[in-house]
């Protein structure tokens, strides 16, 4: 369904945009070819069954919720790092010939129209560069949305046999008054051989709508993974996503959330399988209370070259309450017969036998379900290899059920 452009949003806001930050012409001509291509497209595909649209996009008003000449964001970015870490505007200085080179290969920024109102518009971001062979750790990018509207970019470039995880934070910042809107989207081009990791963590303020777009493009042998949270913003539509297009990669997409009050989530994890002997697994539990709402799509598609494919899905949503809702749509999308793949989605309430259980051994019943919840995210969480991730998200976790 095509939106109407703001009328806040021209060809000079852009080249404004572009002019504070002394950007080259190619990221300019990129900008604005994204702006000029914003009349033709459609929103992202949602699911939908006759008479119902599971998430709508389609009533968020851009005009009110996009003020993009005054974009304001607090990040932090690790600094001791064998990783180049470098915000966008110093990074395309020393590094604007690799930039240009894999900016927009694995994300089209005309992909939709939220991908291309993001990549006209967007004022921060990081880039993160591993030469051949290093092995980076702890790398960290703390952000606060501090304004009406925020859009951010982040690319990833991994050199043959090196190895990097990344821990990325968002919250809100300074208050702004009324409803704001936060884009994010991630390219991961993962070179020959190397090791990503990626991990996520969203607690914006539920006055927030949420788009995230995360892909990766693995290479020979390559592994990209995604660690992904969601607790906060009151709209949340995120696509974790991987191309496995070389010989042996591998993709793991974990997810978590916990949705509460009126909060909504649209989760989607994606991996293509276009290579020989390619690996993937996507895990995702959910919680959700009050009048939360969830719909989960996940996608394996398994191309006719994929020979010798290991391809697993599990998603499991657990509810709180009654006037809570959950739609999950596992796919398992197959071209050729050299394949071992399983997809599975769950959704369910706490069980009272567990509840009874506990409750005649003198633990009271609020305790008991918190410590079900909590149970309940266990196998997820042994999934995130990265301890200061698991912890930060055993502790929204723990807040959100107090």
């Amino acid at each position: 369904m095509s939106v109407q452009v703001p009328a806040s949003i021209s060809a000079e806001t852009v080249e404004r945009i572009a002019e504070e930050r002394d950007e080259p012409e190619w990221l300019l001509e990129t900008r604005l070819a994204a702006l000029s291509a914003l009349d033709d497209l459609d929103l992202p595909d949602v699911i939908q069954t006759p008479g119902n649209r599971w998430t709508d996009l389609e009533s968020l008003d851009f005009e009110s919720l996009v003020d993009p000449l005054n974009q304001a964001d607090t990040t932090e970015r690790s600094e001791d790092t064998d990783a180049v870490v470098l915000p966008f505007t110093e990074a395309l200085e020393e590094y604007g010939d690799l930039i240009e080179a894999n900016f927009g290969s694995v994300l089209d920024p005309q992909e939709n129209y939220l991908t291309a109102l993001s990549v006209a518009l967007f004022t921060t971001g990081t880039f993160v560069y591993v030469p051949e062979g290093v092995d980076a750790e702890d790398v960290t990018v703390r952000a606060e949305m501090n304004s009406r509207s925020l859009f951010s970019q982040t690319l990833v470039v991994t050199e043959e046999s090196s190895s990097v995880t990344i821990l990325e934070g968002i919250e809100t910042g300074d208050a702004v008054e009324g409803e704001r809107y936060f884009s994010n989207l991630v390219e991961v081009a993962a070179g020959e051989n190397s090791h990503v990791q990626f991990g996520s963590l969203q607690n914006l303020d539920e006055e927030t709508y949420t788009y995230a777009l995360k892909r990766g493009d693995a290479d020979t042998y390559a592994t990209v993974n995604w660690i992904e949270g969601n607790l906060g913003s009151r709209l949340t539509r995120s696509d974790i996503e991987t191309d496995l297009n070389g010989d042996g990669s591998e993709s793991q997409i974990v997810g978590a959330f916990f949705g509460h009050e009126d909060q909504h989530f649209d989760i989607n994890a994606r991996v293509w399988h276009q290579a020989e002997n390619t690996t993937a697994d996507l895990v995702t539990r959910g919680v959700l209370d009050d009048e939360a709402r969830s719909v989960y799509e996940g996608v394996q598609d398994v191309g006719e070259d994929a020979w010798n494919t290991s391809s697993y899905q599990r998603e499991n949503t657990l509810m709180l309450s009654d006037d809570a809702e959950a739609d999950a749509s596992p796919k398992l999308i197959i071209h050729n017969h050299d394949t071992e793949a399983s997809h599975s989605a769950t959704v369910g309430q706490v069980d009272a036998e567990d509840l009874f259980y506990m409750e005649s051994r003198s633990i009271d019943p609020i305790t008991a379900r918190n410590m079900l919840v909590e149970g309940f995210f266990v196998p997820v969480l042994e999934e995130i290899a990265v301890d200061e991730f698991r912890e930060d998200l055993e502790a929204l976790v723990a807040e959100r059920l107090r």
